[in-house]
């Protein structure tokens, strides 16, 4: 994970960050309940692809020469280069994106009973974890 560090020279902000080397850092010291945040990572990576998969372009006729999924025309003769609006093929995914305004709505400690998914307004006992786990991620067991 990655945070920003604020405030003072280079040289303070270096120290700071290094003092923090290979030590353990509670989630609820980085970030408060109800806090808006700006989480940044990178798209699934699915290799070089074509127009059909990666821009949703519709598919020639069955009796297309020379290929049917493909962009039919890519632009007129001048001016003589594709414009860059035109779908072309390429790498899809693998790309930076950054989910700006998501709220913290519940921190918790592994083990404690702020760690279930209890609220003031549903007082069923339940964990944060639903049934099966997370897709792609599974059981939640840390902070």
């Amino acid at each position: 994970m990655e945070i920003q560090v604020n405030g003072g020279t280079i040289a303070q902000k270096v120290d700071f960050a290094y003092g923090f080397f290979e030590k353990h850092i509670p989630v609820d010291a980085v970030f408060q309940k109800d806090e808006m945040i700006d989480i940044i990572g990178v798209t699934k990576c699915k290799g070089y692809e074509g127009v059909v998969t990666r821009w949703g372009v519709t598919r020639l006729p069955r009796k297309t020469h020379r290929g049917l999924r493909k962009v039919a025309c890519i632009g007129a003769w001048h001016p003589a280069r594709v414009s860059f609006t035109v779908a072309r093929a390429g790498q899809n995914g693998y790309h930076h994106r950054t989910e700006m305004n998501k709220k913290v709505y519940k921190l918790g400690k592994a083990g404690h009973e702020s760690h279930a998914a209890m609220t003031d307004y549903d007082r069923t006992e339940k964990e944060i974890t639903p049934v099966g786990g997370f897709p792609h991620y599974g059981v939640v067991k840390e902070d």
